[in-house]
């Protein structure tokens, strides 16, 4: 059964750091350290509690996913270049996405937007298969290295517009989105599974941060969350009203 209301973590998403738990006992590597930081300050304090999210987070090297020249700047608390124009999301955004899916292990969920493949290497953690679209070559390419790297064998990407998302492989348990579209794309939720969720960044200079379900029965409800900041969706969405 899916678990929280999406008020109850929006809501959580915004408390003190008071809400933390104590600090993991100090690493020998600087880069679990600051991993560990990231996920205690960043990600537990502003409210994120699902544990096998948690530990996703902790088994995924973000540095990894970035460019030498920005390689210190992975763990810090906004986004991150990524190269041609795109960036990897601000850890706690990107974490707060993964858990409103809800993900279960038995999943198949669609990525729409690869970007540096490191949300996707969350995802191949979280769920049975992950099917990945990223629209610029060049940055899917890179991804793939980095996942193939690291042993991830349930991620399966294409080369493309994902304003379509990926008709043969619907439906999915989950839809997340990395790029924000003027409106809902209905091509992606006509692939959402019964009892599966979706989130996506909607909107033009303002945007939200959406939750579409879809229930047993068919029926969809949208709920928005927080405000967020993300880049616009390429390809056939950038021609859409």
């Amino acid at each position: 059964m899916r678990r929280a209301s999406l008020a109850a973590v929006a809501a959580a998403g915004w408390l003190a750091a008071a809400a933390c738990r104590p600090a993991e006992p100090p690493s020998a590597d600087p880069e679990n350290a600051a991993r560990e930081r990231m996920i205690r300050t960043q990600i537990v304090a502003r409210g994120i509690r699902d544990p096998r999210l948690l530990a996703a987070l902790r088994a995924v090297p973000r540095h990894l996913f970035v460019d030498p020249a920005h390689r210190t700047e992975a763990y810090a608390d906004r986004p991150v270049p990524i190269g041609e124009g795109q960036t990897m999301a601000q850890p706690y955004v990107a974490a707060l996405m993964t858990e409103l899916l809800d993900i279960q292990p038995t999943d198949r969920i669609l990525e729409v937007g690869t970007g540096s493949g490191y949300e996707s290497a969350v995802l191949s953690r979280l769920a049975a298969e992950v099917y990945s679209i990223e629209i610029l070559p060049g940055i899917s390419r890179r991804a793939q290295d980095r996942l193939r790297s690291l042993g991830r064998t349930n991620v399966r990407f294409r080369i493309g517009d994902g304003y379509g998302g990926w008709p043969e492989a619907a439906p999915f348990d989950g839809i997340l989105v990395a790029a924000a579209p003027r409106r809902m794309p209905p091509a992606l939720l006509e692939q959402l599974a019964p009892n599966g969720r979706m989130v996506i960044p909607v909107g033009d200079f303002f945007q939200e941060l959406k939750v579409y379900a879809r229930d047993a029965k068919g029926s969809v409800t949208e709920n928005s969350v927080i405000p967020v900041r993300f880049g616009k969706m390429s390809g056939e969405a950038s021609a859409k009203p």
